[in-house]
């Protein structure tokens, strides 16, 4: 990813820290992934924050929403990228997702639904809902319990780049 791609918020330079890639295959073959990947992507970053191991169990748990959803909402091929960097105290986590048109639907509408003003009762109804469970409500629970601020940019090729801002301690 080039310097331009990650200069954003008024010019806010972010550092990276961490990138992997990943076949989807692979990666969607066990829900455990997302938690496993989660949990030793937040103990590399989390070292020098105040509170390192509060802070790796905030970073684990929004980073295994972030995925959960990719588990949920993904087509078959291709390689799923993560790419964590920061800036001051706060963390951008980028997924690169491969999808087709109709994936791009989601994740077009779910990051559009967060803009509202009643997102708060939108998690809950969509956590008390019957039946299955909406594939987006990660992303709701980003934005109402961690007050993420979700982006959605084209990704090369067939992809989506989700994006997520994270402050997870005071600065």
């Amino acid at each position: 990813m080039s310097a331009d791609a990650r200069m954003r918020d008024g010019g806010a330079d972010f550092k990276p820290l961490f990138e992997m890639a990943l076949g989807v295959e692979a990666f969607a073959s066990n829900w455990a992934h997302c938690d496993k990947i989660a949990t030793y992507v937040a103990r590399l970053v989390s070292h020098n924050r105040t509170d390192s191991l509060l802070y790796a169990n905030l970073f684990s748990s929004a980073l295994n929403e972030l995925l959960e959803t990719a588990f949920r909402a993904h087509r078959g091929g291709g390689e799923l990228a993560c790419h964590v960097s920061r800036s001051g105290p706060v963390d951008r986590i980028e997924l690169t997702i491969p999808c087709d048109e109709v994936l791009r639907g989601f994740y077009t509408r779910a990051i559009e639904e967060l803009s509202g003003d009643d997102v708060s009762e939108r998690y809950v109804a969509a956590l008390l809902a019957d039946g299955a469970l909406d594939p987006g409500i990660g992303l709701l629970e980003l934005a109402v319990d961690y007050k993420a601020r979700l982006s959605l940019e084209p990704g090369d090729g067939d992809a989506v780049r989700l994006v997520a801002d994270l402050a997870l301690e005071e600065a």
